[in-house]
């Protein structure tokens, strides 16, 4: 999937993939896939999709369905993300060392 962002292309197959989240079943409405990517130029951005009561959900004005998007994230925002889906060795293998 790619996208144009503020003039930027976010392409999940040509940045490296990092790390991936997924809850539920396709079709569920809190469903939520989600996969973190760095670019060449070290950006990071999520690439997910979801059901219709996730941030990806989406609205025709007469109905709520799933869709999917591309989120530029900040370091630290990606770092977070990390830290929220991820276990403690993944997040060390991504960012280094954190202290104790």
């Amino acid at each position: 999937m790619k996208k144009i962002i503020n003039r930027k292309l976010y392409d999940t197959n040509t940045a490296e993939f990092i790390a991936n989240y997924c809850y539920g079943c396709g079709g569920d409405l809190y469903f939520l896939n989600e996969s973190l990517y760095r670019k060449k130029t070290g950006e990071f951005f999520l690439g997910g999709e979801g059901g219709a009561k996730t941030k990806y959900g989406d609205t025709d004005g007469d109905s709520y369905f799933g869709s999917w998007d591309i989120i530029p994230l900040t370091e630290d925002e990606a770092r977070d993300w990390v830290e929220e889906h991820c276990r403690a060795d993944e997040y060390i293998e991504i960012f280094g060392e954190v202290e104790e």
